[in-house]
């Protein structure tokens, strides 16, 4: 609820900060624009300190508001991503196992040799293979 609340003030702040950023004059003079003349709607220059002055305020509170997100949706959830990974269930000997490929279809035309066989990456595991007195854990060239 809570969160629900938090996220709907953030997109209005949100809304608030891309009308203020349009509503400023330009002071870049992108592509020979040069943002003057008579046809601003805030010319005044009390105007313009009022919407820079305003447009910090409304971006120290969306970058609040964010960091409350955060910390918020972290408690709600029981802690980050990172946290919630379960580590110690991950058995090191399962990650050099090859996956099971698919038997490819049968070609419509014969092959003309012209694609090219790469070996079969293999992942290793330095900690499995101290344990196993394989090597000094020098890097191994993979299996033709």
């Amino acid at each position: 609820m809570l969160l629900s609340i938090l996220l709907a003030i953030q997109i209005f702040v949100c809304l608030a900060l891309i009308a203020l950023v349009l509503l400023q004059r330009s002071e870049g003079g992108a592509l020979g624009m040069g943002g003057g003349g008579s046809g601003n709607f805030m010319s005044a220059r009390g105007a313009g300190n009022f919407l820079s002055r305003f447009t910090w305020i409304l971006g120290g509170v969306f970058f609040a508001l964010s960091l409350t997100i955060t910390l918020v949706s972290g408690r709600v959830s029981g802690g980050s991503a990172v946290d919630r990974l379960n580590i110690e269930a991950l058995d090191p000997s399962l990650l050099n196992t090859a996956p099971v490929a698919p038997t490819p279809a049968p070609a419509a035309t014969p092959d003309t040799g012209g694609g090219l066989d790469a070996p079969a990456a293999q992942i290793r595991n330095p900690f499995l293979d101290a344990e196993l007195g394989e090597g000094d854990g020098a890097p191994v060239a993979p299996a033709p």
